[in-house]
């Protein structure tokens, strides 16, 4: 049995990765905070696919409960390991920065910053005892070039960024990669309050991204066939600059 971890899987991005790891063999772990209704929607459409998962209900920003979460599910797996992490879990809280209440900023920033590190450190051990994982983090076009009224997301996103590249360089001896996908503007839940008929004029493509266009690059890094590339951000965004 192989065994991806999606955290954030429960919607748009998220759920779109845990059904191309599904096609792909892995028996998906659907992590999610509060919804479990769209959460069991995923675990659904993953079944539907011919694979199978379970549900991890846990925040990830919050370093006991993702840890008493992951022990457990590593106790009752014995010999048995979580071979593929896609860090997808994140909010928006958009404002200007002097307008920015210190709880948006701190809720955006612990959730991706502070997720990537709790998550990635729990399921790091067994990866480089097994001398094999794939480490996958969902950043954004925000976090390369920064965005106007997402400074806290853009801090976030570029501190995953950073992170991505110093961690690729600790374990790549161990067979295992760390790579980031930076999506620009992709038609899912998270961007339902943006302009899409205005903003896609700036995309050269003229259009927003498909949530399975991003799950389908992520299913190549976490493939051997992308064994000998890490510590990359490859962004997926219809050519705008960055």
């Amino acid at each position: 049995m192989k065994y991806a971890l999606v955290t954030g899987g429960s919607r748009g991005i998220g759920r779109a990765i845990c059904c191309k790891l599904s096609s792909m063999g892995y028996y998906i772990l659907i992590n999610y905070q509060s919804n479990e209704n769209e959460a069991m929607i995923t675990l659904e459409k993953v079944r539907q696919l011919g694979s199978d998962g379970e549900l991890l209900k846990f925040n990830v920003a919050d370093s006991v409960e993702t840890n008493q979460v992951l022990d457990q599910w590593n106790a009752e797996h014995s010999g048995e390991y979580i071979e593929v992490l896609v860090n997808n879990a994140g909010v928006r809280k958009d404002n200007l920065m002097i307008w920015m209440p210190e709880d948006d900023w701190h809720n955006v920033v612990n959730t991706g910053l502070d997720g990537f590190f709790f998550v990635t450190q729990s399921l790091l051990k067994n990866m480089l005892i097994r001398k094999y994982g794939r480490i996958i983090n969902i950043v954004s076009l925000s976090g390369i070039k920064g965005m106007p009224g997402q400074v806290n997301y853009s801090a976030a996103k570029g501190g995953i960024i950073a992170g991505t590249k110093a961690l690729s360089q600790e374990v790549a001896r161990k067979n295992v990669t760390v790579n980031a996908v930076a999506p620009g503007f992709i038609s899912t839940d998270m961007t339902h309050d943006l302009d899409e008929s205005d903003l896609k004029k700036v995309v050269p493509m003229g259009r927003f991204g498909k949530a399975e266009e991003v799950a389908d690059l992520v299913g190549f890094l976490a493939s051997k066939q992308a064994a000998y590339i890490t510590g990359e951000v490859i962004s997926i965004n219809g050519g705008l600059y960055t």
